[in-house]
């Protein structure tokens, strides 16, 4: 159970740190519960991942309205969803697991077929960050030694939480002492209705993008940028999400439905909308905004209910959906995509934020 209770007021809400169990190896893992004048959000340590979120609906109903578990023993039995976690040391999936970088080949896990997905066999999302309070938040620190799952360079990730009034804003800081690829994202599974409340195939998308990344059969890009237009990928203006998920199209077949990467408008390190999603039968309202190039909108496609909320309720096909705002997938083996290479001396620097709200 939650010990070891201490608070720090922070301007406009509080920050909340507790104790949350052990792993396997006995490494201590805390929580930590950002709380604003609309909205409540709780980080843990394992993985720096978001355990909830919960926000008003339109009658002022309270309610979680992302995926996760009650106890740390549910995030170790899960080593399938990701569920809130950042992933690295690179989000997403590196075809054939290895890739070249300064005339070197890198091989690395293979944990997603012939992929490599989420950064490896044991990534980002199974460790336990160092964290500190911030104003409005924490900050969170994870330092990956060279050759960590097969990456080059000792890499230092800072990812900070902070929320303000109605908006959860995630910075992430990367620097390496080596050349390497980083690309971090968080993996949090979002269902505006609230846990338990069904599918999110009615709630309302809109996605900020002309364009995504066709993959083969292995969910990896071909390399081309396809136009969305009148096709089921065009979310330009807000579109019910279920409405074409079951068309005969060769990239929702593949993947089963949505799983794919948005190339978002305007240029990366500027601040831009990623998404909107309104869930129509209670409000709430969820907007995306990043400096990333694009977003992969994950609708839940691969949830098969063996795990379940802790009320009991099954997390099933599409009752939650992704917005991994990210690097585009292989990105490393594609050098006309925008590049995820860091070098010694520069710093990697995105942002992300999650603003709720209410439309009546």
């Amino acid at each position: 159970m939650l010990l070891s209770m201490t608070t720090a007021m922070a301007a406009h809400g509080s920050v909340t740190k507790a104790a949350f169990g052990k792993t396997p190896n006995g490494t201590e893992v805390d929580i930590y519960t950002l709380k604003s004048d609309t909205v409540e959000a709780r980080i843990m340590t394992y993985g720096a991942r978001i355990v909830s979120i919960k926000t008003a609906d339109k009658n002022g109903k309270i309610a979680d309205v992302v995926l996760g578990y009650d106890s740390l023993d549910g995030y170790l039995a899960d080593k399938k969803t990701y569920f809130g976690a950042v992933v690295g040391r690179y989000g997403n999936r590196i075809a054939h697991g290895e890739f070249k970088l300064d005339g070197k080949t890198y091989h690395l896990p293979k944990n997603n077929g012939e992929n490599s997905l989420h950064g490896g066999t044991v990534g980002f999302d199974q460790l336990v960050w160092k964290a500190r309070e911030v104003p409005e938040g924490i900050e969170l620190t994870l330092v990956s030694k060279d050759g960590d799952q097969g990456y080059p360079g000792t890499v230092t990730a800072h990812v900070r939480y902070t929320l303000h009034h109605n908006a959860l804003r995630i910075d992430y800081n990367v620097t390496t002492d080596k050349d390497t690829v980083v690309n971090l994202t968080n993996h949090s599974y979002f269902n505006l209705g609230g846990i338990g409340s069904g599918t999110i195939l009615d709630e309302e998308m809109m996605i900020a993008a002309d364009k995504y990344t066709p993959t083969d059969s292995g969910l990896i890009p071909t390399g081309e940028l396809a136009a969305v237009d009148g096709t089921p990928m065009d979310f330009r203006k807000p579109t019910v999400i279920g409405k074409h998920i079951h068309d005969d199209f060769q990239a929702l077949k593949l993947a089963g439905g949505y799983d794919h990467n948005w190339v978002l408008r305007g240029s990366t390190g500027e601040v831009k909308t990623a998404a909107h999603v309104h869930d129509l039968a209670t409000g709430r309202t969820l907007t995306v905004t990043t400096t990333e190039p694009g977003v992969q909108f994950y609708a839940g496609v691969s949830l098969d209910g063996t795990f379940k909320s802790p009320g009991g309720w099954p997390y099933a096909k599409n009752t939650a959906l992704c917005l991994e705002t990210q690097h585009f997938p292989d990105s490393p083996n594609h050098p006309s995509f925008p590049t995820t290479e860091l070098k010694p001396g520069e710093a990697r620097h995105s942002m992300t934020t999650f603003t709720f709200s209410v439309q009546k």
